[in-house]
């Protein structure tokens, strides 16, 4: 069994409330989890409302397919254009 480790810390930017950095937060993980199947939750910096640091696991028989996933979903965010990747930790067990 391979697990796939993904944290991303993001920069919201223009986000001044909680209200509004959750909205944001709660968009990218529902179309995450529904996109790439994978286990995620906003796991650090919670109360900041500019930052967040999202977590994601994913678990297969092959690191390949853990690898692809992985690199899939950080493009994915790359794209998305609401925030700014600040910093990226990818770890395989």
């Amino acid at each position: 069994m391979i697990v796939g480790l993904l944290t991303v810390e993001i920069f919201l930017g223009d986000i001044f409330s909680l209200k509004e950095k959750r909205q944001v937060v709660k968009s990218i993980i529902e179309r995450l989890k529904n996109r790439y199947n994978v286990s995620i939750a906003e796991v650090e910096k919670m109360d900041d409302k500019r930052r967040a640091v999202i977590g994601m696991a994913c678990v297969s028989n092959s690191s390949k397919h853990v690898n692809k996933q992985l690199d899939n979903i950080l493009n994915f965010m790359e794209i998305d254009g609401r925030f700014f990747i600040e910093d990226i930790y990818k770890e395989m067990l």
